[in-house]
């Protein structure tokens, strides 16, 4: 097969066209970016604009408390707007504000730097998969997997960049991933700029007749099940938390395993998620699927938090195998999770407000990361019998949210709408 042809078959399995492609490069150069930049900025905050560590964990902790906010904020407005444009708008928005960053050591500054820059975080994760959603059509959850998979590859080639660049150590290093970082906002804002707006079944074209007669869109805070549903994801997505803060820090104060071990996890989790999140990504292609999943998610939760318990049985070997055992497990939670969530969160969303709805889910990933890490710092700090009780905290919240799912789609298993939620009746038209 000649390249050519090899191209036009790969580009022919990836869901939404030239757009959807397009949508890819965007993820690879923005989480390339942000690789760069997360596994520096501490340090970044620490030896080049003399923070203490006091205040570099107040910056952080205040800054993603802000950030909570921008999920909502950006699928309100992606309702309202093309949703093209408002991505653009938080891209920019944290190009600026990284960027400003540069021009003080002020902590107040600082602070206020990196607050707009979290709220405009999340609310591109949230404007990115709405993209992905209406691009990909009935092929989101495929393309949600394809565009995950990228994102991981982004990360492991930035952070492999940043650390050859924190090697050096220097301040203009440190400066140097910074400006690395903004350029990859730039560079993604203008090839979104190049993407075409996808048909928005939240903005709609009416004569006045229908118009005077069409009831207000669906609002997700007043819809107590989707809230319940967004409240236990915020516990599924624990699995982030318990990898990337509570696995090194066990790995320190806790077992006998080198801490060299903690960042070859890292990257271990990363490869799996490139390998195996595509594949995967069939068994989670309707909603039904999607809860079905919900049962093996948890199973691995408690063999992750089984073997952690274990790896303080004794012995330098026996904690590297059960730790690597952990981390196999809970990133295949984390795979599961994504598949099931992304399904769930667009099927549970009606038509007429889509953009509302996925803000208010986006809530739980971020309240997850204000948390999260207080979560798992307080189960190591109770010692290894709190593993076992966590995996069960979690097999009572896929418990309830499965309950919760099934009674809210409808039995063909297709995209339910709230009760009392009607969606607005009219010609639909690209946003």
């Amino acid at each position: 097969m000649s390249p050519s042809r090899g191209r036009a078959a790969l580009y022919a399995r990836i869901p939404g066209g030239l757009d959807g492609r397009r949508m890819l490069w965007i993820a690879l150069i923005n989480k390339a970016g942000t690789g760069l930049w997360m596994g520096a900025a501490a340090l970044y905050f620490t030896l080049v604009t003399g923070l203490s560590v006091t205040e570099v964990g107040v910056l952080m902790g205040v800054s993603g408390a802000v950030g909570i906010a921008g999920a909502p904020l950006a699928g309100h407005l992606a309702d309202r707007f093309p949703v093209t444009r408002v991505l653009i708008g938080a891209q920019l928005q944290q190009a600026v504000a990284l960027l400003a960053l540069l021009t003080t050591d002020s902590f107040s500054l600082l602070l206020l730097y990196s607050a707009v820059s979290s709220l405009a975080d999340r609310g591109a994760n949230v404007l990115t998969k709405l993209y992905a959603a209406r691009i990909a059509g009935p092929d989101r959850t495929k393309y949600q997997a394809v565009q995950r998979t990228v994102s991981n590859a982004g990360w492991a080639i930035g952070g492999l960049a940043g650390a050859l660049a924190l090697a050096v150590g220097t301040t203009h290093a440190y400066q140097a991933l910074l400006v690395g970082n903004v350029v990859s906002f730039v560079a993604a804002a203008l090839l979104t700029l190049r993407c075409a707006e996808p048909p928005s079944p939240s903005r709609v074209v009416t004569d006045s007749t229908v118009a005077a007669a069409a009831t207000r869109p669906s609002s997700p805070w007043r819809d107590r099940p989707y809230l319940l549903f967004t409240a236990t994801e915020a516990a599924l997505f624990l699995d982030d938390a318990v990898l990337q803060v509570g696995m090194p820090l066990w790995i320190v104060h806790a077992t006998d395993a080198p801490h060299g071990l903690a960042p070859l996890l890292m990257v271990l989790n990363c490869v799996l998620v490139v390998c195996c999140q595509v594949p995967l990504s069939r068994f989670g292609r309707t909603p039904d699927k999607a809860r079905a999943l919900l049962v093996p998610l948890a199973a691995c939760f408690v063999i992750g938090c089984a073997a952690m318990t274990a790896s303080v049985a004794g012995g330098t070997g026996l904690a590297v195998a059960a730790l690597t055992v952990a981390a196999i497990a809970f990133t295949f939670a984390e795979i599961l999770h994504a598949i099931a969530s992304w399904e769930l969160s667009i099927a549970l969303a009606p038509d007429d407000a889509q953009g509302a709805y996925l803000g208010v889910h986006g809530l739980s990933s971020s309240a997850q990361r204000s948390g999260g890490p207080l979560l798992v710092t307080a189960v190591i700090a109770a010692g290894h019998l709190a593993w076992p009780l966590l995996g069960a905290g979690v097999i009572a919240t896929v418990v309830a949210q499965s309950r919760l799912v099934r009674r809210r789609l409808p039995r063909q298993g297709g995209p339910a709408h709230p009760r009392g939620a009607p969606t607005r009746r009219g010609r639909r038209t690209a946003s």
